[in-house]
């Protein structure tokens, strides 16, 4: 039962009532009326000042705000405890708890003082009212957290941050992640107070990632929020906290293995296919929503880096999704290929499944710079990430596809219309080579103004703009030229004499993408990967 806002405000005498209104009808210019308003000017300056004063917070405030809360906390219990069936005799209690909660965000602006508030032993006693009753007073703890957790609190240096851990590191000892998932089970999107709970409690969630990262697994490990968050998705109805959860969900599985193996396993990749598939022949409605769609591409595609996941995806038929998706020319058309691409990197069975149900047509309408036109699609930037994606998504396949039939029809496609694609594809090499070429001369330039760069970061630089794209350009030439088709071999031939290159120059990119691929899937494939590119190497 609410009691929070039972308080009622005490109306003013009847006969002063009667008599205002007397002065008010004689035209307003009585000397009463004057004086009530130089009074009520002096209240507000008055309350102001009280205000202001309020705002500067020390230990010594800390403790007088610690102090009253417990004892207000105290009342509460033993109200409750005294009269359990009778809550007009424990609603006041509980008000005075609640402006007692209110009182204490003030700590916010004084985030120095945490961990006295630690050390105060507040924590357990205000973390417990999350399982409260009164789902008023759980929803102020959870505005509460919200209010001390605020990223805004904090400055960007080490020494600033240390309160920050101490809180964090203090609520996270008290159970606060277990409390406040469980308090979010049972609270009523219905009712909007309830709902600004929820969004406070996702909020409070990614506060406490973002000071400490490995709550992202320990929420996870402790409590049902994965499937809650799931459960949201889930639902066909478009709101704000069906927005939140989508980020909440891609926020925990962005860096955690461990995350998409479990969320895997909670049979995570078919729910989100199916709140994707919503959009499969329709557009968001506002900016929130199509904010919701790219957040639910994030998941599929960080639930696309564990091999078990990319079976699941094929299972459960994604590929032919998201080849719809593509058809349908909506917005989601450029995540649909960068699903595509994740799902096909380094996993066979899904390049196999994308020839057999006709994705290539589709692909290369794509490669050829057929795309949807719209406000979005016109800007550069969304241009060459599409670029990068799709180019990318055809080295998967060649990687994937090593012989047979679908060998045969990956490779028919740089043949027909008098080899449109090689032409394409040297057009993007060339785009590329000149972009890496800039940016090389600049790291150059760098250097001769003594500014120390090692190799690691002019590599990452170069592969920022645009290496990465090139070599998988040059990958590509590769396997078009190690086929031996006569006909796709003079062409490349031709091409590399127009613009003035020699073999050599792809050679050296080759050369350059062997020397530094990763040993990040174990020595063995590290070794499989560089033999597959010496052979081009050799072949060129």
């Amino acid at each position: 039962m609410s009691t929070k806002r039972r308080r009622d405000y005490y109306d003013e005498d009847d006969d002063d009532n009667n008599e205002n209104d007397a002065v008010f009808a004689n035209g307003g210019k009585s000397q009463k009326v004057e004086v009530d308003l130089s009074l009520l000017e002096a209240l507000e300056k008055s309350q102001s000042q009280n205000k202001n004063a309020v705002e500067v917070v020390d230990l010594k405030t800390l403790k007088k705000l610690v102090l009253s809360f417990e004892r207000k906390l105290k009342d509460n219990i033993e109200a409750r405890l005294k009269y359990p069936n009778q809550p007009d005799r424990f609603a006041d209690s509980e008000i005075d708890l609640h402006d007692d909660l209110h009182k204490l965000s003030i700590l916010a602006g004084a985030p120095e003082l945490y961990p006295d508030l630690v050390n105060l032993n507040a924590i357990p006693s205000i973390l417990n009212l999350l399982a409260h009753d009164n789902t008023d007073i759980a929803v102020d703890v959870v505005q509460l957290l919200q209010d001390l957790t605020d990223p805004d609190v904090f400055e960007d240096d080490e020494e600033s941050d240390e309160p920050a851990r101490v809180l964090v590191d203090a609520l996270v000892e008290n159970n606060v992640l277990e409390l406040l998932v469980q308090n979010l089970q049972r609270l009523n999107d219905s009712d909007p107070d309830e709902m600004a709970a929820v969004y406070s409690t996702l909020t409070t969630v990614e506060n406490l990632v973002e000071v400490k990262p490995a709550v992202a697994e320990m929420v996870c490990e402790r409590t049902k929020l994965l499937k809650w968050l799931l459960g949201k998705i889930k639902v066909r109805e478009f709101d704000s906290n069906k927005q939140y959860a989508s980020e909440i969900l891609a926020i925990l599985l962005q860096n955690s293995a461990a995350n998409q193996r479990r969320v895997g396993q909670m049979n995570g990749v078919d729910v989100v296919l199916q709140a994707v598939a919503m959009y499969k022949s329709k557009d968001p409605k506002s900016l929130d929503e199509e904010e919701m769609v790219e957040n639910l591409f994030d998941c599929l595609c960080c639930l696309l880096m564990p091999l078990e996941n990319k079976e699941r995806f094929v299972k459960a038929e994604g590929v032919e999704l998201m080849i719809i998706i593509m058809k349908q020319k909506k917005s989601a058309y450029s995540s649909a290929i960068r699903a595509l691409d994740f799902a096909m990197t380094k996993y066979p069975p899904a390049c196999e499944r994308f020839v057999d149900v006709l994705g290539l047509k589709t692909a290369f309408a794509a490669f050829m710079g057929k795309i949807p036109v719209n406000k979005k699609n016109k800007k550069e930037r969304y241009q060459e990430e599409l670029e990068e994606r799709i180019v990318s998504l055809i080295a998967s396949l060649f990687g994937g596809i090593l012989r047979g039939s679908r060998r045969e029809r990956l490779l028919s496609k740089f043949v027909e219309n008098e080899c449109e694609k090689i032409d394409r594809l040297m057009e993007l090499y060339m785009r590329y080579s000149d972009r890496v070429k800039t940016e090389t001369e600049r790291l150059n330039h760098l250097e001769l103004d003594d500014l120390e760069m090692d190799e690691e970061e002019k590599y990452n630089r170069k592969l920022e703009s645009g290496l990465y794209t090139l070599q998988l350009i040059a990958v590509i030439l590769g396997h078009i030229w190690c086929s031996e088709h006569p006909h796709m071999r003079a062409r490349i031939e031709l091409l590399l004499k127009q613009q003035k290159l020699t073999h050599k120059d792809v050679k050296d990119i080759l050369q350059e993408y062997h020397d530094n691929i990763g040993d990040l899937d174990g020595p063995e494939e590290k070794e499989r990967a560089q033999a597959k590119i010496q052979k081009f190497i050799s072949a060129f």
